[in-house]
């Protein structure tokens, strides 16, 4: 799925246009968190992090799979791929997130633990690196002013960074086809949502679990910036590229 992901990423480099990769490390910090005995916990689709998974996360993010995303953009051609994180030059400046209640948590404040709230993308590292010629592939870690690391969805910095950067458009690769009326059924897929339509989709029960902080993280940043958020399937991106809605679900202002 990656590399079909990257053959697309490759062609649209290819047509100059300026692309920035953004990964997270879910399942991989899933599976480390299990070989060393720790359980993860999630509410409502958000990990909570103590100082245990902390370290996981940080091995992940920044280790394993960020080498492995720059290693298959070589693969697919991308030769000019650079791995960072949003600690680097304090791209990613982030606060800890204090107890809050979330959709899932049952109307009771969660303490998500070493999870950061976004507080600013410092762009002039990605421009630097896009002057450059270099395709910035980016894990989801943020930083604030004390060197405090935090673990941050990677949803959340993927929007932070396409609102930041003006982004005609983001696309957010998923395991489904888009936003779905059923879970179970791929054929039936929401092929475009406005804000309200979407909030209105959560509210009804439509849009459920990890797919909620997707959704809402998107819809913080469009009309501030971004034009276009589009979810979709690692085998939808060159369709929904070329004809927005046709192979995933573009959210769009009202």
């Amino acid at each position: 799925a990656l590399a079909r992901v990257l053959a697309s990423v490759h062609a649209q480099v290819g047509a100059g246009h300026q692309v920035l990769l953004c990964h997270g490390g879910g399942p991989q910090a899933n599976a480390l968190s299990g070989r060393l005995g720790l359980t993860p916990r999630k509410v409502g689709g958000r990990r909570v992090t103590d100082a245990a998974t902390l370290q996981v996360v940080k091995c992940v993010l920044a280790g394993e799979v960020n080498v492995d995303v720059v290693a298959a953009c070589r693969r697919a051609g991308i030769t000019r791929a650079v791995g960072i994180s949003g600690v680097s030059d304090g791209l990613v400046t982030a606060k800890r997130r204090p107890p809050k209640v979330v959709s899932g948590s049952e109307g009771k404040p969660v303490d998500f633990g070493f999870v950061g709230d976004v507080v600013e993308i410092r762009t002039p590292l990605i421009r630097h690196l896009w002057a450059g010629g270099l395709m910035p592939v980016i894990n989801t870690l943020g930083i604030d002013d004390a060197g405090v690391v935090y673990n941050i969805n990677a949803d959340t910095i993927s929007t932070a960074l396409a609102g930041a950067l003006a982004a005609d458009d983001l696309y957010l690769i998923t395991g489904v086809p888009g936003v779905l009326r059923d879970r179970h059924d791929p054929s039936t897929r929401i092929p475009e949502l406005t804000v309200s339509e979407a909030r209105q989709a959560i509210a009804d029960g439509v849009i459920v679990g990890g797919m909620i902080p997707k959704v809402e993280e998107a819809l913080r940043q469009l009309g501030s910036g971004l034009k276009a958020v589009h979810i979709l399937g690692a085998d939808g991106f060159v369709a929904e590229a070329n004809d927005p809605g046709s192979a995933g679900t573009t959210l769009i202002a009202e």
